[in-house]
């Protein structure tokens, strides 16, 4: 059964997260990773989410065999976006067992740029770490990839288990209850 979320969400202040009011104040990352399930969107694509899978009519949401719809939370779309029109690059580190049905709902699902077009989710990402395993795998090949330094990397997931990548030396946001309410306080600031 997939989660429900609540209709209010923390704010930043009551979570204990003090970001910075705008893009422009304070060090940025360089690149802001997300995990899949249970942070950007509210179900697991590999068990919840049975193929073949189709967009809506708007590529907001997507319908698999059984007619259930999945779609992004609700902030999610205005944080890629903004996200790419301030130039942060973005990663994807999920270990799902399902990758191909993982990346096919980031194709699917199509989120609206700063023009007013609507893009493809997948072309938010500049970098994809998707298949099963451990998340310090996931960021290890992220950083040959990239050529950043694990210091310069944010990462939103809802497991409190893959903290472990800060033994790298990675930014992590996990420790919250809920990833969605991580990713309201986020988009406050950055949507």
């Amino acid at each position: 059964m997939v989660k429900k979320l609540s209709k209010a969400s923390p704010s930043a202040e009551s979570s204990g997260i003090e970001p910075p009011a705008s893009f422009h104040e304070g060090a940025l990352p360089k690149l802001i990773v997300f995990d899949l399930d249970y942070t950007l969107w509210p179900f697991w694509v590999d068990t919840h989410v049975t193929p073949p899978i189709k967009a809506s009519s708007d590529h907001s949401s997507a319908k698999d065999r059984f007619g259930e719809n999945f779609s992004f939370y609700h902030e999610v779309p205005s944080i890629l976006s903004s996200l790419r029109e301030h130039g942060i690059k973005v990663g994807a580190a999920s270990r799902t067992s399902a990758p191909d049905l993982g990346r096919e709902m980031l194709r699917l699902l199509h989120i609206g740029d700063g023009e007013g077009k609507k893009r493809k989710a997948i072309e938010y990402f500049d970098h994809l770490e998707i298949y099963p395993g451990s998340k310090m795998t996931h960021f290890n090949k992220l950083q040959k990839a990239t050529g950043l330094a694990f210091e310069d990397m944010l990462f939103f997931d809802d497991e409190a288990r893959n903290r472990n990548v800060e033994t790298l030396g990675v930014t992590s946001e996990s420790h919250c209850q809920d990833a969605a309410i991580q990713l309201a306080d986020f988009d406050s600031v950055f949507g």
